[in-house]
């Protein structure tokens, strides 16, 4: 992870040159990508996009913001919600589950957190839980916090989430991710 001594602009840079790795990994391998993002309301699908030719393995975005359309759109549990809230791993492996059985993708991303400014529902300012799944396999989560302001949360969620996408896709092992 950059430490969090870069600029917003550096970090775009980054979140650019992993976008451009996953899709040549994942071209390469015939892999499919999904994304299903509640704090960073579309960030990880735009710097997806953002290199030319990702249609060839982006297969689709859900922006699921509230815990309503995380029920509606991507089958979140209510349960689920009310036992662990919409901040937990639990949630995010629900919606990485939920984003591969809703799309073509091989692979799926899922976030849920905190941007800020202030802290809600117990969780400080920067508290964020990426899930990732794979087809055929059960989903895994972990837990991050990271500092700054609300911009750079949301740019650290990129890329950590893009980070996890191109391990899973080169098959290597996601430290610290677990399944709940």
């Amino acid at each position: 992870m950059p430490d969090n001594s870069n600029s917003l602009a550096e970090l775009q840079k980054n979140n650019l040159i992993l976008s451009e790795k996953l899709k040549e990994i994942c071209v390469e391998k015939g892999l499919r990508v999904a994304t299903a993002e509640s704090l960073t309301g579309g960030l990880i699908s735009a710097a997806i996009v953002a290199v030319p030719g990702s249609s060839d393995y982006f297969d689709r975005g859900f922006s699921v913001y509230n815990n309503q359309a995380k029920e509606d759109v991507l089958g979140v549990s209510v349960k689920t919600i009310s036992a662990f809230t919409e901040v937990s791993g639990q949630c995010v492996q629900e919606m990485a589950s939920g984003a591969l059985a809703r799309s073509r993708a091989d692979l799926a991303v899922a976030v849920s957190g905190v941007a800020g400014p202030g802290p809600s529902g117990g969780n400080p300012a920067g508290t964020v839980w990426i899930g990732v799944c794979r087809r055929s396999q059960s989903a895994i989560s972990r837990r991050f916090l990271f500092e700054g302001d609300r911009t750079m949360v949301r740019e650290y969620t990129v890329f950590q989430s893009l980070s996890a996408l191109l391990a899973m896709a080169e098959d290597l092992p996601l430290k610290n991710f677990s399944r709940l």
